[in-house]
């Protein structure tokens, strides 16, 4: 079971690669990680939206696991999620986890609105922990503070992954992977059991991409998988749509397309990547509304405007909170646009031979629109978050 605030569904990905090779392994698809979701992915169904007969699918699919359980994998890799309060303690009820993974539960995390407070956004996010049995594998990372004290209050056995020199996998030296003069993923050095390998993952950007590989293979190692075989594996691992995911943009431009989601501690690692990106005539920083955040939207809009004016030589605004981002005084030049179908008009004109731009913002901000018309070649546009025919109908 995978849960936290940042990553869970790369991470999932990550790890379902990791224990292919010794399981038969049915992953969560996409990031269905609601109460709904993990019940679709224990059928083996496709959530049925609104339709009537996907309904009835759904059904036959239930009653088929009960009359024919020899065809069902003897692994399921399960991303939770929590909305609102309570909503893991419904999860836990329909799956009892044997392994829990936790990824990164940062200071002020996204659904935080909906709760008490931020550290009770991070101890339901942690909650899968402590259903867990005596001894049974807590892959937790080793730079999260918040993991490891609350680590010790679990029963678990708790392996670690990360920079620290306790984590039984352990990264060093994270840099772009380039080939042929051009930025093509991440690389990094993985040490495990004192055995120094490569992790490369190819076609995404940004530091936070080489964690899931290593949380993968921390999960493989609690299972008694040898890394070797479990690396081997994780040359398929591919990260999913809009998390940092590299394209050839409009005249000669590089888009990085983090168009998923928005946290204040997913933008910030972002624009990160964005500051340091290798060849870089000018940077764009394309960034929308992060959303739920409550009482804490104002402050965190404006501190990562700051942010971005240190990071970027340009900072594109969409959203009335994203205001914040172009108001905040400037080195650079800024824009903003109301919504995300206006900003993808005005800045074809805009990029140009050398630009890195980078595209993020909340889900309903619907920022893959600014990468879709920013594609080079508009066929990649099948390669973006939330192509479907429901979410393409939605305004």
């Amino acid at each position: 079971m995978i849960s936290g605030s940042v990553g869970k569904t790369s991470t999932k990905d990550a790890v379902a690669v990791a224990l292919s090779t010794r399981f038969l392994v049915r992953k969560s698809e996409k990031s269905f990680n609601s109460e709904f979701g993990v019940p679709f992915t224990i059928f083996g169904v496709e959530s049925p939206w609104g339709n009537p007969l996907a309904w009835y699918s759904v059904m036959k699919s239930a009653l088929g696991l009960l009359l024919l359980p020899n065809h069902y994998p003897n692994m399921l890799v399960l991303e939770v999620g929590a909305d609102r309060p309570g909503d893991l303690a419904r999860m836990l009820r329909i799956a009892t986890p044997n392994v829990v993974v936790i990824t990164r539960l940062p200071e002020i995390p996204v659904h935080v609105e909906a709760y008490a407070s931020p550290e009770a956004v991070r101890e339901e996010e942690f909650s899968p922990a402590y259903a867990l049995a005596v001894d049974a594998p807590l892959v937790i990372p080793s730079d999260d503070q918040y993991a490891l004290d609350n680590a010790v209050r679990t029963p678990a056995r708790t392996i670690l992954y990360g920079t620290s020199n306790n984590a039984v996998v352990r990264i060093s030296n994270v840099d772009f992977f380039e080939s042929e003069g051009k930025v093509v993923g991440m690389i990094a050095k993985a040490i495990i059991s004192g055995e120094s390998r490569d992790i490369i993952v190819r076609g995404s950007v940004g530091r936070t991409q080489v964690l899931p590989p290593a949380a993968a293979l921390a999960t493989a190692y609690a299972l008694e998988i040898p890394s070797s075989e479990a690396l081997t594996a994780l040359e398929k691992y591919e990260p999913p749509p809009g998390r940092g995911r590299l394209f050839s943009g409009k005249n000669g431009s590089v888009i990085i397309d983090d168009s998923y989601n928005a946290s204040p501690a997913a933008v910030e690692e972002s624009l990160t990547t964005l500051k340091t990106f290798p060849h870089a005539k000018r940077r764009i920083a394309i960034l929308g509304d992060m959303l739920e955040l409550g009482r804490y939207s104002v402050m965190e809009h404006e501190r990562i405007g700051a942010l971005a004016d240190r990071s970027a030589d340009m900072v594109v605004a969409v959203g009335i909170r994203a205001r914040a981002f172009a108001a905040t005084p400037r080195v650079g030049e800024a824009l903003w646009f109301g919504n995300s179908q206006e900003a993808a008009t005005a800045l074809v004109d805009i990029v140009r031979v050398g630009d890195v731009v980078l595209v993020k913002g909340s889900q309903s901000i619907r920022t893959e629109r600014i990468v879709e018309a920013l594609l080079a070649d508009p066929s990649d546009a099948v390669r973006l978050v939330r192509q479907e025919d429901k979410w393409k109908q939605k305004s």
